[in-house]
């Protein structure tokens, strides 16, 4: 069960079902809770072994060391977790200069005592520190109680380390950069979040003769807002350029594909905002991993990994040409949709609380925790229930920032029947309605067209007094 729960996912419910029984309660607890007491008895377990002397891989073949490899690797990797987590903490603060990791010889030391080669113990180093970066960065910065936000963290930890972590740790831990992923979703619902989760937790190897690891997580992260750079500039911004190769091009300028780091990512906003051109360059460097400055026939390679994202609908730009096929083919690996608020306030009551409380402890610190009552308190006041969001969590931070301010916060004014078809579209886009809003949305749209009951019910298939139930939705 050990072994199962290493390779499980730490946001799915197959995870939490074997903490529950590695741990031996069947009573309500809290998940971090149920999670150390999982670790407290794994650790026991390990270590009855070791009183017998029987923790060494070397002693066992197949299906045994398998097992016992795997106890080995989540036993230490528990008792170094805190030590990790500092030493994120300590990279962020310090920046761009890869920091040094003072607790790299036990590590290597435990994993050499249990039977592991030196290229396993440097390898299995390195994806500790992963494993670390990630939960740290989807859990602390993707915030929110609602089942479609634990989905998105979910799909995340997979975009990073696939549904299978042991097919991961064997075969693809060096080669994710083949993988892009396309990240849809509204203005402001966390796609760029969601984006530097996956960006920042990227394989880097260990240089134990330096003792730290080979670039920063820091640096290795490049985000490019596609939309805010005219046509004329987004290949010099993508590409670089050389010195001479247009009018004011005085000096040569790296671009995003030269800046990123080896093991690094770059994001590419708004991707639906760019020209046919821009896409068949875009898609030739997907496709050969090679690119040529503006104005230079030198070929440099690009060695890291895309993730891109629009608001936009991907499907009506293909129909009508405005997006390439074979362009979004090669972006497609792993598409995961971002939420828009208003689903998940609809799915859970608490999450309104739980993104307050998040945005004002960002802003003011722990301090900050002692408003979220008043601006809960004055949201509910000023807002109706149903208020759509339309900037999402963006708009939210905003609402906070203007309630601290005025004490006070109005929202937009609501949809008007002109663009309540264009709504429609992106909430089935995202996937934010269940089987009763696709409905409900479908008949008010109809009857905004035809304006009877009778006619709805007639187009629909529906009795006329669903109908009417749908319309006083």
């Amino acid at each position: 069960m050990i072994a199962r729960a290493s390779f499980a996912n730490p946001f799915g419910s197959e995870r939490e079902d074997l903490d529950r029984r590695i741990a031996g309660v069947d009573i309500p607890l809290d998940r971090n809770e149920l999670y150390a007491r999982a670790v407290d008895r794994a650790e026991a377990a390990l270590r009855r072994l070791e009183v017998d002397g029987r923790v060494d891989l070397t002693r066992y073949r197949s299906e045994d060391q398998d097992v016992l490899r795997t106890v080995c690797l989540f036993d230490i990797y528990h008792r170094y977790r805190e030590a990790f987590d500092a030493s994120i903490q300590q990279q962020i603060a310090a920046g761009d200069a890869p920091c040094q990791i003072p607790f790299a010889p036990e590590i290597f030391s435990l994993l050499a005592q249990r039977g592991f080669a030196d290229d396993e113990i440097l390898r299995y180093f390195a994806i500790f520190y992963q494993l670390r970066r990630a939960f740290y960065f989807i859990e602390g910065t993707l915030l929110g109680l609602s089942p479609s936000m634990n989905t998105l963290r979910r799909n995340l930890w997979n975009c990073i380390f696939t549904a299978d972590i042991g097919r991961y740790e064997t075969l693809l831990w060096d080669r994710m950069e083949d993988f892009s992923t396309l990240l849809l979703g509204e203005t402001g619902t966390g796609k760029g979040a969601a984006a530097a989760a996956i960006g920042r937790s990227g394989f880097i190897p260990f240089e134990e003769r330096k003792g730290c690891f080979s670039e920063s997580f820091t640096r290795n992260f490049i985000h490019l807002n596609l939309s805010q750079y005219p046509e004329a500039l987004i290949e010099s911004e993508l590409f670089g350029h050389k010195k001479g190769a247009f009018t004011g091009a005085i000096v040569d300028h790296p671009g995003a594909f030269s800046r990123c780091t080896p093991h690094g990512s770059i994001f590419l906003d708004e991707i639906g905002d760019l020209s046919i051109p821009v896409q068949i360059k875009l898609l030739q460097i997907l496709q050969e991993r090679i690119f040529s400055p503006v104005g230079s026939h030198d070929r440099q390679r690009f060695h890291g990994r895309v993730i891109a994202a629009t608001h936009k609908p991907l499907e009506a730009m293909r129909r009508t040409g405005q997006f390439r096929d074979d362009f979004y083919y090669r972006l497609c690996s792993d598409i995961i949709v971002v939420p828009p608020l208003r689903q998940r306030l609809r799915e859970e009551p608490r999450e309104l609380t739980e993104m307050v409380s998040g945005i004002l402890s960002r802003m003011l610190g722990s301090s900050g925790l002692r408003l979220v009552d008043f601006v809960c308190a004055t949201l509910t006041r000023s807002v109706a229930p149903d208020y759509p969001w339309p900037g999402n969590v963006r708009e939210l931070e905003q609402a906070v920032r203007r309630i601290l301010v005025t004490e006070d916060f109005r929202g937009e004014t609501p949809p008007t029947a002109a663009n309540g078809k264009q709504q429609f579209l992106i909430d089935i886009d995202a996937g934010a309605l269940n089987a009763r809003e696709l409905q409900a949305c479908y008949c008010r749209l109809l009857y905004q067209r035809h304006g009877t009951i009778e006619e709805v019910a007639r187009r629909t298939d529906l009795d006329r007094r669903t109908v009417k139930k749908y319309l006083g939705d």
